[in-house]
C-alpha cells in the first residue's frame, strides 16, 4: 500500500519532468543559448569576366568603359541562397512559429593557398556588413551582398595589379562568408560559406 501510495505520488512529478524536457527540446518560448533552428548555405555565386553568374568571382580591379574609356572601380557583389530547418526534424509540437531565423549581417575574410594571409599587403582586409532578410523554415531565399567594397581595390595588395610587371599575374584568395542572425526567439544562428575570388585587371 505504502509503495502504491509513493508511486501515485511521483507520477505528477514524472509528467511534468517529461513535458519540461519536451519544451525544452522545442525551446519555442524561450530565448535560450542555443537555437532550435539551423541556417544552411545551399549556393554562393558571383560573376564572371563576361558578367555572367559563376561559382567564383573574377574580380576587375579597374574597370574600362569599352566605348569611352573611361575607368572606374566598381565592387563585387555575390548572391547567397539559403534555408532553415529545424534541428529537430520531428518536434513533438510541430514546428515553432520562432523558428525561422532573421539574417543581421555577415563578415568577409580572404585567405590565401600559399599561407601569405597578412591583411592589406597579401590579402584585401576583412569587411563586415548589415544585412537583413527572413529565412523561412523549409523555404529558400536569395540575398545581395558585397563581397569586395571598392576602397579594397585602392590598396595594397589590390592596386599593386594595375601595375605593368602585376597585372597580367592575377591574385587568387579564397573568401570564407560568414552570415550571423537569429531565430524568432532571440537564439544566435550563423552560417559559413566560401567562393574563389580572382582580381586581375581584365580586359574590357
Amino acid at each position: 500500500m505504502r509503495r502504491k501510495t509513493l508511486i501515485n505520488r511521483m507520477a505528477p512529478v514524472l509528467a511534468f519532468a517529461v513535458l519540461a524536457l519536451a519544451s525544452a527540446a522545442c525551446n519555442s518560448l524561450e530565448n535560450e543559448t542555443d537555437s532550435m533552428s539551423t541556417l544552411q548555405i545551399l549556393n554562393l555565386k558571383g560573376l564572371d569576366s563576361t558578367g555572367t553568374a559563376a561559382d567564383y568571382i573574377d574580380s576587375d580591379v579597374l574597370y574600362e568603359d569599352p566605348d569611352t574609356g573611361a575607368a572606374s572601380i566598381i565592387a563585387d557583389v555575390a548572391t547567397v541562397t539559403l534555408t532553415a530547418s529545424m534541428l529537430d526534424p520531428d518536434p513533438i509540437l510541430g514546428v515553432s512559429p520562432y523558428a525561422d531565423v532573421e539574417l543581421t549581417g555577415y563578415t568577409v575574410t580572404y585567405t590565401r593557398s600559399d599561407g601569405k594571409n597578412t591583411p592589406g599587403v597579401d590579402v584585401p582586409y576583412p569587411i563586415d556588413g548589415s544585412l537583413t532578410g527572413l529565412v523561412e523554415i523549409g523555404a529558400q531565399s536569395s540575398f545581395n551582398f558585397v563581397i569586395v567594397r571598392e576602397t579594397a581595390k585602392n590598396e595594397s595588395p589590390l592596386v599593386d595589379l594595375l601595375q605593368t610587371t602585376t597585372r597580367a599575374e592575377g591574385l587568387t584568395v579564397t573568401a570564407q562568408v560568414d552570415l550571423f542572425g537569429h531565430d524568432l526567439s532571440g537564439a544566435d544562428v550563423k552560417a559559413t560559406g566560401y567562393i574563389s575570388i580572382t582580381f586581375a585587371n581584365y580586359a574590357n
